[in-house]
């Protein structure tokens, strides 16, 4: 029997993957599309950590992020694309076929006829001396997910940055900050016009120019930003309790180097105002090959233009095996219903997943299963991703284990008797003992291995 090759494997999922899978499904190439899922960011990309997008074409009103990534992602599974919620560990594009292996334990490794790179960028840190000491206790990259977390309410933060990320995170700060300090290296903003205007003209943000952050100091938790103005030898202190990061990208290129041709800035190189690169068959889309615009819209125009080329080159090179639809239309993609909050006319003892204050009070004291606790905010990304990744853990326990959802923005007071410092969260409760806390995206296994010791004990 011959091995199996694809037509087609996408790896990354924001706009422009999700794009370009959109397209290559519609063409009957019945992509695969990796997610992603820790190395380089989360599934869903950048947007998955911003709020309002109000620039992609469609939504007057703008959309989230999230939600807009949500309907990118419905949109590929509806036409037919397999997606592999994992990451790429190895890409092998020495030879034809090309090979892919994933850091899914149950995978085989992939081999595929064409390949889109579309893995996006991370966001990039200052390596500051002591960084790694108040990273998660004041030091965040992403001020939509751990804005609303209770440590951050009524303090003054601040935001380091002069493009749109970092001015978009000034204004969403000061929902919840007394004051935003707004850091920027040069004498003026790099943002839009439109978003410079709204930080120059709110009352809650102080920008300060031409300004370097050194150092950051605190007991046990962020306390004092030291800076230095440019041009002065002079250290001077900024009082805050949360520092948020919003100073470029960084492309993720590193499982390339050395198979496939990038720039000094490790974008990869590709033929002008076209997806192909140094490697027939292997196309890049979004933001891993665009070092200067990095827009939602331009990934995903970048990701149908991939899609589109390898589709051609496929065809011109009889290597398309095309899949035959037994129904031209796809059924419609099912309504996503948000959990309802808990109440005593609601609540169910045996329920997998709840969600509010009622249903962890109940279930902490009377449920002897393990019991997990999710501390979420409504705008964040990560959680986004990760919620429906435990719920099927605890659907393939089978009730061996319950859930609450805790939002912190309806629960504050939840969130702080917790210590909860950003989103996600997760504790591991049993018998009213904790057992293991989680903070950001994690593999399934590691939550499915940790209740399965409790449930073996």
């Amino acid at each position: 029997m011959s091995e199996s090759i694809e037509n087609i494997v996408i790896v990354g999922s924001g706009p422009a993957g999700y794009t370009a899978a959109i397209y290559a499904a519609r063409a009957n190439l019945q992509p695969i599309l990796i997610t992603g899922f820790q190395k380089g960011g989360i599934p869903g990309g950048q947007l998955m950590t911003t709020t309002f997008v109000e620039n992609f074409p469609g939504f007057p009103d703008g959309i989230m992020g999230p939600e807009l990534m949500d309907l990118l992602k419905s949109q590929a599974i509806r036409w037919g694309t397999k997606l592999i919620e994992s990451d790429a560990d190895i890409i092998d594009i020495n030879k034809h076929p090309f090979c892919i292996k994933t850091s899914d334990s149950s995978s085989k490794k992939i081999k595929t006829n064409s390949l889109v790179i579309a893995t996006g960028a991370s966001a990039n840190k200052l390596n500051l001396p002591s960084e790694s000491k108040f990273w998660s206790k004041g030091i965040s990259a992403c001020a939509i997910c751990d804005g609303a977390t209770p440590q951050f309410r009524k303090e003054e933060l601040a935001v380091v940055g002069g493009g749109d990320s970092a001015c978009e995170e000034a204004v969403y700060l000061t929902k919840y900050g007394s004051h935003v300090h707004l850091l920027v290296r040069s004498n003026k903003l790099r943002a839009s016009a439109a978003m410079a205007d709204r930080v120059l003209l709110n009352k809650d943000i102080t920008i300060h120019f031409s300004t370097e952050l050194i150092d950051i100091q605190g007991e046990g938790w962020l306390q004092t930003l030291k800076v230095k103005r440019l041009g002065s030898r002079n250290h001077e202190d900024i009082q805050v309790k949360g520092l948020f990061y919003a100073i470029g990208h960084t492309p993720n290129t590193e499982i390339l180097k050395n198979q496939l041709e990038l720039n000094k800035h490790g974008y990869i190189v590709t033929k002008p105002g076209r997806p192909e690169t140094s490697i027939e068959g292997v196309f890049a889309a979004g933001d891993v090959a665009d070092s200067e615009w990095r827009q939602g819209v331009t990934a995903a125009a970048s990701g149908c233009k991939a899609a589109l080329a390898a589709e051609k080159w496929l065809s011109k090179n009889n290597l398309a095996s095309l899949i035959h639809r037994d129904l031209a239309e796809p059924a419609s993609t099912p309504k996503n219903i948000p959990t309802e909050i808990s109440d005593q006319n609601n609540f169910k003892s045996d329920a997998i997943w709840q969600k509010g204050s009622y249903a962890l009070r109940k279930l902490y004291h009377e449920s002897e299963i393990p019991l997990l606790v999710i501390y979420t905010s409504p705008n964040c990304g990560p959680c986004h991703v990760l919620k429906p990744q435990i719920k099927r853990v605890l659907k393939e326990l089978e009730g061996k284990a319950q859930a609450v959802e805790i939002d912190i923005e309806i629960d504050p007071n939840i969130a702080e008797q917790a210590k909860v410092n950003g989103t996600p969260t997760v504790q591991l409760f049993q018998l009213k003992e904790l057992k293991e806390e989680w903070k950001g995206v994690k593999q399934r296994s590691d939550f499915k291995n940790s209740i399965l010791k409790l449930i073996n004990q």
